[in-house]
């Protein structure tokens, strides 16, 4: 049986991954970090579960290549993502140099196959619908160009591995404690709406994305070509936070906040306090989600993935919300 790494174990997508292709009776290997509660959370559920998992620091060569070991196929999930106040240079030493280097020394040890998560983020912001993997690049924060410098890195490699790059959306599901908040507030009645709620959203639920990965690395045809990720249909924010609203039997407010002050606010928060280590309570990615407006083509999943149809964001918001409160969250 061929062993599976997967790194970025203690990350959201990662720790679902791990556990659920344990629990198949896969040969699965973990890696991750474990630096504040909700990942020594993961840590635990992974080895309770009798996921293998070594924590460490993979910008170590040692440790990629101890990690390495036996390994017929990489899911690299690992990256630098939500940092607000490290710089550019953080981003990339993470997410292309990690990259270039974990793929280089997996090639070295005879690993077959290699899954790159790239990101959406490399779109930036582009209203046009229908973006499709062909759409120009264009992204507008470090961790998307971060993200397309790591797609431009690697690709160099492909003569000599299976790599296979996955252009990964907004994921959500249970585990997912982004969205966890945003339930919190709608239920405890604090949750505002920003801007018009009209922005679109192509969310993917978090099991519907690991059969996605599972049929990307199975499918010779899918080398090398990135393939977007995302879910089937674009929702709105407003309908999305109508959906966790009827999730939890609760009503979404009539009120919402205009963008622009907000969007000051962020600016400036980023100018003073980021700029002395302090990590901004509002910044502008965390506003992106009301802001940004993105709808994608699936043309090239389908026909390459043949996936059955995924839950609608009514459903999955449900099967969250059910998480949430078994776990306590709520």
């Amino acid at each position: 049986m061929s062993r599976t790494l997967v790194t970025g174990a203690t990350g959201f997508i990662g720790w679902r991954l791990a556990e659920r292709w344990h629990a198949a009776g896969r040969d699965v290997i973990a890696t991750g970090l474990a630096v504040d509660k909700i990942e020594r959370k993961r840590a635990n559920g992974l080895r309770q579960a009798g996921v293998p998992l070594i924590l460490g620091d993979l910008t170590e060569r040692s440790f990629r290549e101890a990690v390495l070991d036996g390994v017929d196929t990489v899911i690299h999930l690992a990256a630098a993502q939500h940092q607000a106040n490290v710089g550019k240079r953080f981003f990339f030493n993470i997410n292309v140099g990690v990259t270039r280097d974990l793929l280089k020394e997996s090639i070295e040890r005879g690993v077959k196959r290699f899954f790159f998560a790239s990101s959406i983020g490399v779109y930036g912001v582009n209203a046009r619908p229908g973006i499709d993997e062909d759409t120009p690049l264009a992204p507008d924060n470090a961790y998307g160009r971060s993200k397309l410098e790591a797609e431009r890195v690697i690709a160099g490699f492909s003569d000599r591995i299976q790599l296979f790059v996955g252009r990964i959306g907004e994921t959500y599901g249970p585990g997912d404690m982004r969205l966890c908040k945003l339930y919190s507030a709608i239920m405890k009645k604090r949750f505002l709406l920003v801007g018009s709620g009209d922005n679109l959203h192509q969310p993917i639920y978090v099991d519907d994305l690991i059969e996605a990965i599972d049929r990307l690395i199975s499918n010779p045809q899918a080398v090398s070509s990135p393939i977007i990720l995302c879910g089937d249909r674009a929702v709105t924010t407003r309908e999305m936070c109508e959906s966790i609203a009827g999730s939890l039997g609760a009503s979404l407010g009539r009120f919402a906040v205009p963008m622009f002050p907000l969007l000051i606010a962020a600016v400036g928060m980023e100018l003073t306090l980021g700029k002395v280590g302090i990590q901004p309570p509002l910044h502008r990615r965390r506003l992106d989600f009301f802001r940004k407006s993105l709808s994608f083509s699936t043309a090239r999943r389908e026909r390459l993935l043949s996936l059955p149809p995924q839950r609608s964001f009514e459903q999955g918001a449900r099967e969250t919300a059910a998480w949430y409160r078994d776990n306590g969250w709520l």
